[in-house]
């Protein structure tokens, strides 16, 4: 079994009776990166929910406070919706976190679901994907190029030069459907994804490293993140009679994809351990976890009694 990684999502969203506290995320950030966590992970909305709001702190500010409280974990966005940020901002904003945690920042990238959202920043919803295209484009250009002239719809560059020059965020491409796996295997680094079981990760793994070899791209260039929710208890029965109520209350899984509550690492220490080690024999490359009720006492005894096993059972 080959190794993997193991990050954490971060609490920057909360449901409506509480709301997101920047000096609790830099204590759990500090404590994670102790406890060898290789990556963090900001949610990304402007704003979710009418009826009942989320209170969320925007991904990219809370990630650059991080990399003032971290010095090693990567700082990623699980996922920023590209199609309504302005692609010359977000390359800059980028650019600046990239210089000031010292390179640490990952992009996970998607094409977003929410309307609403796109209403307020007066994007059309309909055609998000080419402005998704189009948008990554720029950023590229701008990151990797010595200078940008060209024309995209109504944006404009002309000798433009992004400086200081700094080495590009790595780039995670998020979605479901065959279009949005051909992206993956084309226009980025490699695929985060959302709530899979294993076996509908190794289904849609397959297919992007098929797509990769058709685009004539190594698939071993790739690289995969899969968030999945964790719950350590006395039993499974138990641990999934938790999980399951807060996972309806915070997270949506969309009807048309793989994405299911039921793919929640839950149960005992060993019962995890066994779990994970489904996900790793498919080609899982690093796991983010989402730890219950955004516990404390889940990270540690991750740290302390699952991660042993899992590390044990890769070293066989």
């Amino acid at each position: 079994m080959s190794g993997a990684k193991f990050g954490l999502a971060i609490e920057n969203f909360t449901s409506s009776e509480r709301s997101p506290d920047m000096s609790q995320l830099s204590n759990y950030a500090a404590r994670a990166e102790e406890l060898g966590f290789e990556s963090l992970w900001a949610w990304d909305h402007l704003f979710l929910g009418s009826k009942q709001p989320f209170p969320q702190l925007e991904a990219l500010t809370t990630l650059a406070v991080l990399a003032t409280q971290t010095t090693s974990v990567t700082l990623g966005t699980g996922i920023l919706v590209l199609p309504i940020r302005d692609p010359a901002l977000l390359a800059k904003t980028a650019a600046t976190i990239q210089q000031l945690s010292g390179g640490r920042l990952s992009l996970g990238l998607a094409a977003g679901w929410y309307e609403r959202e796109f209403e307020a920043t007066g994007t059309p919803f309909k055609g998000r994907g080419k402005t998704f295209e189009r948008n990554l484009e720029i950023c590229r250009q701008l990151w990797e190029e010595d200078e940008v002239t060209g024309t995209w719809d109504d944006l404009s560059f002309r000798r433009v030069k992004m400086l200081p020059k700094v080495e590009r965020p790595g780039i995670l491409i998020g979605g479901y459907v065959d279009r949005v796996l051909r992206r993956v295997a084309t226009m980025g680094d490699g695929w985060l994804t959302y709530f899979y079981t294993a076996e509908a990760f190794a289904e849609s793994w397959a297919k992007i490293c098929r797509f990769a070899e058709e685009a004539d791209r190594d698939p071993a260039e790739l690289r995969n993140v899969s968030q999945l929710p964790l719950c350590i208890g006395d039993s499974h029965e138990e641990a999934t009679s938790r999980v399951g109520p807060w996972l309806a209350s915070y997270f949506d899984t969309p009807e048309w994809s793989d994405a299911t509550p039921d793919s929640a690492i839950c149960g005992t220490p060993e019962q995890c351990a066994e779990q994970i080690a489904e996900h790793i024999e498919v080609g899982v490359q690093e796991i983010c976890l989402i730890p219950y009720g955004y516990e404390q006492d889940q990270v540690e005894r991750f740290a302390a009694e699952v991660l042993p096993l899992v590390q044990k059972e890769m070293a066989k």
